[in-house]
């Protein structure tokens, strides 16, 4: 493992923050501080380039822009990314940022790096409501949804760590989202939809809607909304195939049981044989992961005619779980049985488990680390 050097939080200036602004939002703002109406559409269009095409993080470098007009863009204005409060790199190259907002909370954005692409997994949620019992996150609070500045910014970390502004034509090596880590992307969805409305404005970082994957809990409501107002794939974390079983470790299926998800599923919008919805299934020992699971995945799968993709997960130990992940003999077993129906049922191998690659798990370690600080502070002894 190697422990990158963690950064300062600076403090905030109370300027006007531009990064997570829609573009209609970046142009009134403009106007409100004193850019003429007749302008402030250009000068928005200049601005959406530098930041979201060039990734620059000053006015300075804003070579289009006259003196005049960088300085007073300087005095009301700031192009700011959260901070980093701890980066991460794995052994297989999975990279890990512990984010520290302005208000002092941290949520956690991975990179995983493969051969056809790089995948940014993005939180959106400073904790969780759902309390899925397998979850390292469902352990903790939910204390707030995230702003839209604070997805997106998530997105701009990940792009200056691989270097990536300007924004490449092709050959990206962030070529893929998906709004996987922290929180429930369903229970924050006007700041996800603003934030993804940016990431695949043309005219900036340009990420393709199909390579953008949204993953719900099973938030019923909201997923036909997901589908007509932002277009992206869908992803479901499913575990379980039975009501009883996944009210006992996921209970928003209590509220929203298999029948009502699965037919959310089959209506998304947009889904096809060429745009499958993928559901999640984590590995379980005894819990899940039965021949039978299997034949009764395959049987919902068929009965309610969605197209689909499952990705079996073996499950990430973390400390204080009850549960273990399934013997491969058993992985191996459910994926056969189910690619023999007919439907992709592929093993997702763990990535980055020297850097707690687990959701939740950097948070929680980093909490415990100042905590112990504190306490060695109140016993007189500074932290190490």
């Amino acid at each position: 493992m190697n422990m990158l050097r963690p950064l300062n939080q600076a403090e905030t200036s109370g300027k006007i923050n531009l990064c997570g602004l829609s573009r209609d939002e970046l142009r009134a703002s403009l106007i409100e501080n004193g850019v003429a109406e007749g302008k402030a559409k250009m000068r928005a269009q200049q601005l959406w380039h530098w930041i979201y095409n060039r990734g620059a993080t000053s006015f300075d470098v804003m070579t289009n822009v006259s003196k005049d007009m960088q300085a007073m863009l300087d005095g009301k204005f700031e192009i700011r990314r959260p901070e980093v409060s701890l980066a991460q790199l794995s052994e297989d190259g999975t990279r890990k940022w512990l984010v520290r907002l302005d208000d002092g909370n941290e949520v956690e954005a991975v990179f995983i790096p493969e051969d056809d692409r790089g995948t940014l997994c993005v939180s959106s949620q400073v904790g969780c409501t759902l309390t899925c019992k397998f979850c390292h996150t469902g352990t903790q609070r939910m204390v707030r949804n995230l702003t839209a500045a604070e997805i997106v910014g998530q997105v701009m970390i990940a792009r200056d760590a691989l270097g990536e502004w300007p924004s490449p034509a092709d050959g990206r090596l962030l070529s893929n989202i998906v709004l996987m880590g922290m929180g429930e992307p369903l229970y924050n969805f006007d700041n996800v939809k603003q934030a993804m409305k940016i990431v695949m404005d043309p005219e900036g970082i340009s990420l393709s809607k199909r390579r953008i994957t949204l993953s719900t809990s099973g938030v019923v409501p909201m997923m036909q909304r997901c589908g007509e107002e932002i277009g992206v794939n869908l992803a479901v974390s499913l575990h379980a195939v039975r009501n009883e079983t996944r009210d006992a470790i996921m209970p928003i299926n209590n509220k929203y049981p298999l029948e009502q998800l699965l037919t959310a599923c089959a209506n998304y919008h947009g889904v096809s044989n060429a745009r499958r919805i993928t559901f999640e299934y984590a590995m379980l020992k005894g819990v899940n992961d039965s021949l039978d699971d299997a034949k009764e995945l395959v049987r919902l799968l068929k009965k309610y005619d969605i197209p689909a993709k499952v990705n079996l997960i073996p499950f990430n130990p973390w400390p204080g779980t009850a549960f273990e992940c399934s013997d491969w003999d058993t992985i191996h077993a459910f994926s056969e049985y189910v690619f023999g129906a007919g439907i992709s049922a592929p093993i997702r191998m763990p990535r980055g488990r020297d850097i707690m690659a687990a959701c939740g798990q950097l948070k929680s370690a980093s909490e415990k680390v100042r905590k112990a600080d504190l306490l060695k502070a109140e016993a007189g002894n500074p932290p190490a």
